[in-house]
């Protein structure tokens, strides 16, 4: 018989860009503890550009499935680069998790993962949860604080949870389209 854990209580206050239709939340330190319980049975889904997962470092464990890639063009009226979605995003998740996986969904900060998770419940997935501080964690909204503006605030990295650099080629996303 399958040991289940249990998800934590969701009493997290979710900024509205970091909700989902599934309701489905948890920090960065609750997805490692659930990760660490049962890691044959829990998934961690990271939806990062394949840029963010190499450079920046990622999970040693989080699968690499991009939401989106950089277009390497620049939005000035949203002052960030455009990004274009990845149209094989939901057939690449189909293709490594069941839909009624326990999939922790991670990006950089807890938005993209929360778009990934909707497209994830349209598609049948059923538990897909956002880890709502995501990799890097929130920025740091203090003007007396060195650490103003950067993303010092909880997140993954921030919280001292195991993360590298290190690639596994099974775990990378990698296109098949030239």
């Amino acid at each position: 018989m399958k040991k289940e854990t249990p998800a934590p209580e969701s009493d997290h206050q979710v900024p509205e860009k970091k909700q989902t239709s599934l309701g489905l939340y948890v920090t960065a330190q609750e997805a490692y503890a659930m990760w660490e319980a049962e890691p044959e049975r829990i998934k961690i889904l990271d939806v990062r550009t394949p840029e963010e997962y190499y450079f920046i470092g990622h999970a040693e464990m989080a699968r690499s499935i991009p939401i989106g890639f950089v277009k390497y063009q620049w939005n000035s009226e949203k002052n960030e680069p455009e990004v274009r979605p990845n149209p094989n995003f939901i057939d690449c998740a189909k293709s490594e998790f069941n839909t009624n996986d326990t999939i922790l969904v991670i990006c950089r900060s807890g938005g993209r993962s929360a778009l990934a998770v909707n497209a994830l419940a349209e598609a049948g997935f059923e538990n897909a949860y956002n880890v709502i501080d995501g990799m890097e964690g929130d920025l740091v909204n203090d003007p007396g604080s060195a650490d103003h503006g950067k993303r010092m605030k909880n997140g993954w990295k921030n919280a001292g949870l195991p993360w590298t650099y290190d690639v596994n080629p099974k775990l990378l996303w990698i296109s098949t389209q030239q």
